[in-house]
């Protein structure tokens, strides 16, 4: 008896994955499990009401808190862009594998498997994971080299219900902290994407009048919006309710995957837009000129490590680390305004700001303004002495 235990989605690859399991690869027992890491409460029943009726045994798990804490925590105090937009999928890939591998463990189960193509990124994510354990590995799709066409007619003639067609092929991954749609006519670079494409946010030319918020953030974590104390979960929810409404964290962008291909993906990520322009604001007014020069290119590392998955990787901890010892001094508040798409820091504050009114004031003599005069006499000599070189 070969039992298998499938990550699985709800969506079109992961449904037909299931009897896939059994008649190519001979397993007799598949066990699904689907990861509540902030997807709507609709489409986490309607994914559990399907696993049960394909599956041998299911698994729901709620890891929504788990999901902020040790992922989006720490991509927020690593101010987490990867190639300029925020990390959001791939953040939950490697929190989805270890539970994968912790039920498969426990049900003594033979193999891992996943419903990932051998051209996306998050076949990796899973398997920088799955690998690092004793299961056998199953990769359907990747194995069997199938397209989406060939899967919505299989899933016809196997009575599996799916919502993907052929004119609306895209695929929609969600989570707490972003929304990514992809695929079909937006494969195009050129195609203009329909509106209807979009679920968090509306569009920004439909935005109502300007709105300002304000974030507390404590050690690098925010943990308040406008003066009440919430938790991770709820601050994250109701900040992309109100960044969606203002058309806020939308991205369009050519992305490079770790295989080297280019593709195009589309993102919504409102809360995870206004927390990071905040957080990188309020660090630019606590953090030393060479503290927050050498921390850019920590952050463009840790972002690479997450972008692949690789959060088992020494030096992501090592990153973490330091991230860490930086965030002790990022305490304070920000107010940013959200209009029309933008998320514009207009005020920050905090009791660690480096920041002086007094010596930086045109109308204070808190410093002698001729002590300054050394800088261009030196910078003037070293010009001086370059073009004598």
């Amino acid at each position: 008896m070969k039992t298998v235990v499938l990550a699985y989605s709800g969506g079109l690859d992961t449904s037909v994955a299931i009897p896939l399991l059994r008649e190519r690869y001979g397993c007799d027992r598949v066990i699904t499990v689907v990861a509540d890491v902030g997807q709507p409460a609709s489409e986490i029943a309607s994914a559990t009401e399907r696993a049960e009726t394909l599956a041998d045994a299911h698994y729901t798990l709620d890891l929504k808190n788990e999901f902020v804490d040790d992922f989006i925590v720490p991509s927020i105090k690593a101010n987490g862009l990867y190639e300029g937009y925020v990390l959001g999928t791939a953040l939950a890939r490697p929190l989805i594998a270890k539970k994968i591998v912790e039920i498969a463990e426990a049900e003594n189960a033979d193999a891992l498997a996943h419903g990932c193509t051998g051209k996306g990124n998050d076949q990796l994510r899973f398997e920088a994971v799955f690998r690092a354990t004793d299961f056998d590995l199953i990769a359907p799709m990747r194995d069997l080299n199938l397209t989406r066409e060939w899967e919505i007619d299989y899933a016809r003639d196997h009575n599996i219900p799916v919502t993907v067609t052929r004119e609306k092929i895209w695929s929609v991954d969600e989570n707490l902290w972003s929304r990514s749609i992809e695929g079909g006519e937006l494969e195009d670079p050129y195609f203009i994407p329909p509106e209807e494409i979009y679920g968090w946010t509306a569009a920004p030319e439909n935005a109502p009048k300007p709105e300002i918020v304000e974030l507390m953030f404590r050690e690098g974590v925010p943990v308040s919006l406008n003066g009440r104390t919430v938790d991770g979960v709820t601050l994250i929810t109701e900040l992309n309710r109100i960044g969606g409404a203002h058309g806020v964290g939308r991205s369009d962008n050519i992305e490079d995957r770790v295989l080297g291909l280019k593709a195009r993906e589309i993102y919504e990520h409102p809360a995870a837009t206004i927390i990071l322009n905040a957080h990188r604001d309020l660090e630019s007014l606590v953090l030393t000129r060479d503290e927050l020069r050498f921390k850019s290119m920590v952050d463009a590392t840790w972002a690479e490590l997450a972008y692949k998955g690789l959060v088992d990787e020494p030096l992501y901890a090592d990153l973490c680390a330091f991230i860490d010892e930086t965030q002790k001094r990022v305490t304070g508040s920000v107010k940013v305004r959200l209009y029309r798409g933008s998320a514009t820091v207009i005020a920050r504050k905090s009791d660690f700001a480096l920041y002086s009114e007094e010596l930086v004031s045109f109308g204070e003599s808190a410093i002698d303004q001729k002590d300054s005069e050394g800088f261009s006499k030196y910078h003037g000599f070293q010009a001086r002495l370059a073009r004598r070189i």
